[in-house]
């Protein structure tokens, strides 16, 4: 039997979408994730996402980075599998419930309520999160937000110029995170407006991050910085992310259906 994916991405984020809403899916392990990412030997991507049936919700989206990872979280892969539905829905995720709606300029995304306290991060002990007391050479007093995944932002004159490919990873494992972390590093340009890079753990630099554009904007408009919405100008492209007297973050974006295909799952050892 040959397994059915379509191959998407949001401003370059890209990702391989299993659906197994109707016909059930092979039992997936981290080796078979893997093997599926790679983008030599499988079909490449940043992450793969599988659909599964839903008690709760209208259907489940389960999230594995490119290193076999599975993680709560991941705004960019639910406007893709937003689009890929066409209509509203609410999706059950590891990182809480969303709700995904398609919109004359792409997809929006209730992400949901961020998490500031420092055991819902996590961190290992206990501190301030909205400003941390640690560095990592210039990278210093970040703030530490959970949007169904761990995120720290720096706020730093020119993003462009901090050598993330080497203080990400070293972030990203520090012990202070006992589950890692996704690292972003910041410019605010104005008061609506601000570019962003991310490390995101497990998959490295990436060309967009939507969770890290939420948890960035909120960080913004938290310390004083911006007001919402806020426009977040990534490598891949921008998204708009609105955080409402609801609490709600709401990210809204484009997504791009690239291809379809199937593959044998003996190829990438499942069973």
């Amino acid at each position: 039997m040959r397994i059915a994916f379509t191959k998407m991405h949001g401003l370059g984020n890209d990702f391989v979408v299993l659906d197994g809403r109707e016909t059930a899916l092979p039992a997936l392990d981290r080796a078979g994730a893997t093997a599926i990412a790679d983008r030599h030997t499988g079909i490449g991507c940043d992450q793969l996402i599988l659909l599964e049936p839903s008690q709760t919700a209208d259907f489940r989206m389960r999230i594995f980075n490119a290193d076999g990872g599975e993680v709560g979280a991941c705004g960019n892969a639910a406007r893709a599998v937003g689009l890929l539905h066409g209509k509203p829905a609410q999706v059950e995720t590891l990182g809480g419930l969303i709700a995904t709606s398609p919109t004359r300029i792409g997809i929006s995304v209730d992400m949901g309520v961020p998490r500031f306290g420092w055991e819902e991060i996590p961190l290992a002990y206990a501190m301030d999160t909205h400003t941390m007391p640690l560095a990592w050479e210039e990278l210093v007093r970040p703030t530490a937000v959970n949007v169904g995944n761990p995120h720290v932002v720096f706020f730093v004159p020119d993003c462009e110029g901090i050598d993330l490919a080497r203080l990400g990873p070293m972030i990203e494992t520090d012990a202070i995170f006992p589950e890692r972390v996704n690292v972003n590093v910041a410019t605010v340009v104005d008061g609506s407006h601000i570019r962003l890079r991310v490390w995101e753990r497990g998959a490295g630099l990436t060309l967009a991050c939507g969770t890290g554009a939420c948890a960035t904007a909120v960080a913004a408009i938290r310390h004083g910085l911006v007001q919402s919405p806020v426009e977040v100008e990534l490598p891949g492209g921008a998204l708009t992310i609105a955080w409402g007297s609801d609490d709600r973050i709401v990210m809204t974006g484009p997504a791009t259906e690239s291809f379809r295909g199937s593959f044998d799952p003996a190829a990438f050892g499942i069973a």
